[in-house]
């Protein structure tokens, strides 16, 4: 059956056109006609529904005391936020990431409960969705060394009394698999979960974590079955210098002559790439997805983002569980990046519509999503309806809706989100799950688990003084 849906005014992801309606049928944009008759009630804004480029659907950290570290201890004391229960983990972070105007998110799952078979918990992640009604493409993350330091983990575990040591070896550090393992596993996953709103994609956690023979293998796997990747790529300043320590001849070049890097893959953050290296991934088509108040909370910079855009790279936004309050707010992300890197003065980057449009159109490519992120005829039907009155709020003149969005926007105007033609938010609400009531539960089951890393606790001071002095004497020589 058509529905329609009428906006005061409605932003195709080119055009703004004002009195529109959108029909759409059967998940499927039929058409935005223009000039209608003024509706009662409020005003509406409708866009083509946002995307969450890079997440990895995770309780805020801070919550476990990760706050104001650096990554390479943030990593290792949100091990605390270890999920006791899979699905509803996922669920809340997806009915968040819906709450704030998102279609689709990126989940590059980091760390599994271990409470059942991994195949198993990606499962539970793909009846989160289903439940929550987004879109998404998962990547179960996978590393095979240098699990505490980028480099030999002796020093760090020989300051380690006796008694902490045992623990932080049994949660961190493991024999590796041989890569063969980690590409059949995924396939396993692939046959479990994949669909027309479920992507999978391999997701290697970043350079500095795999070895280049699990690299090599992954780039030779994905170019036989056109599976996307995604991967974190110079996130902090320890991770540039391990690069240049470790391919002297460019670490980006070894991923181009291995056919790791190509319009297959996704790059999150980038803060330390540099512009010989942004030029190889544009003339690749890779994409680069900036997750800016992460970026802020881990101390990791703020990133060429703009440099980065003009030399021809795809830029996405990504929230990765680290938004400025912890909140998902993908729209206030959104906002931070325009703003942080839109130029200077009276020289622009790009207007706010082009800005929004990159955002949804590259960021539907990172999770593997069909259709030009454009609400137009014969389009998916993702889109997001936003109030309109709340943003401008005080009414006195005409004012460009986007304007208002980018000067305004944040989760709290949202109030509907469509995707693949029906409502997984209705009046700021998910229409799939009762989220407050599955966030009392996931904050009970929390407190139930802290106990069983009791002994992680005692160790952290040691811990993390130990792999600051790693860092510090080492990891930036």
């Amino acid at each position: 059956m058509s529905k329609t849906a009428f906006a005061t005014s409605l932003f195709t992801g080119k055009d703004l056109v004002a009195n529109a309606a959108l029909r759409y049928e059967e998940g499927v944009v039929g058409a935005v006609l223009p000039d209608q008759p003024a509706q009662a009630g409020p005003r509406r804004l409708i866009i083509p529904a946002l995307v969450n480029a890079h997440d990895h659907a995770r309780a805020s950290a801070t919550s476990f005391g990760a706050s104001n570290m650096p990554l390479e201890t943030w990593i290792l004391r949100s091990a605390l936020g270890t999920p006791p229960d899979p699905y509803l983990a996922a669920a809340v972070s997806l009915a968040r990431t819906a709450r704030a105007g998102c279609g689709a998110m990126m989940v590059h799952y980091t760390r599994p409960s271990g409470t059942m078979p991994i195949v198993e918990e990606a499962r539970q992640i793909a009846r989160a969705a289903r439940d929550v009604g987004i879109r998404i493409a998962f990547a179960l993350a996978v590393r095979d060394q240098n699990p505490l330091v980028y480099g030999d983990s002796a020093a760090v575990l020989d300051a380690l009394p006796a008694e902490a040591r045992q623990p932080i070896e049994e949660l961190f550090v493991r024999s590796p698999s041989p890569p063969s393992v980690y590409l059949d596993l995924l396939d396993e996953i692939h046959s479990a979960i994949a669909g027309p709103l479920i992507d999978v994609q391999y997701g290697p956690a970043g350079v500095q974590w795999c070895s280049p023979a699990l690299l090599e293998a992954i780039a030779e796997r994905s170019a036989a079955t056109g599976r996307r990747i995604h991967m974190h790529l110079l996130e902090t300043i320890y991770q540039r210098a391990w690069a240049d320590r470790t391919f002297p001849g460019g670490m980006v070049r070894y991923l181009k002559d291995i056919g790791l890097l190509s319009e297959r893959l996704t790059l999150a953050h980038c803060v330390h790439a540099r512009p010989d290296e942004l030029d190889l991934i544009a003339e690749a088509g890779a994409i680069i997805v900036t997750n800016f108040s992460s970026n802020l909370h881990l101390h990791s910079g703020l990133g060429p983002i703009a440099d980065a855009h003009r030399r021809g790279c795809a830029i996405a936004v990504g929230v990765d569980g680290a938004a400025l309050d912890e909140d998902d707010d993908a729209i206030r992300e959104m906002r931070l990046v325009q703003l942080a890197h839109d130029g200077l003065g009276f020289k622009r980057n790009w207007s706010r519509a082009e800005f929004l449009e990159l955002a949804v159109c590259n960021g539907r490519r990172t999770v593997g999503a069909p259709g030009p992120g454009a609400l137009v005829a014969g389009a998916p039907a993702d889109f997001t309806v936003i109030d309109l009155d709340r943003l401008d709020r005080d009414a006195l003149m005409p004012v460009d809706p986007l304007d208002l969005f980018f000067a305004r926007g944040n989760a709290s105007c949202v109030r509907d989100v469509v995707v693949d033609g029906h409502c997984i938010l209705r009046d700021g609400q998910p229409t799939g799950i009762d989220l407050e009531a599955l966030q009392t539960e996931l904050r009970s089951l929390f407190r139930k688990n802290l106990p069983a890393f009791a002994a992680m606790q005692a160790a952290w001071p040691t811990l993390e003084g130990a792999t600051e002095r790693w860092f510090e004497h080492a990891g930036c020589s």
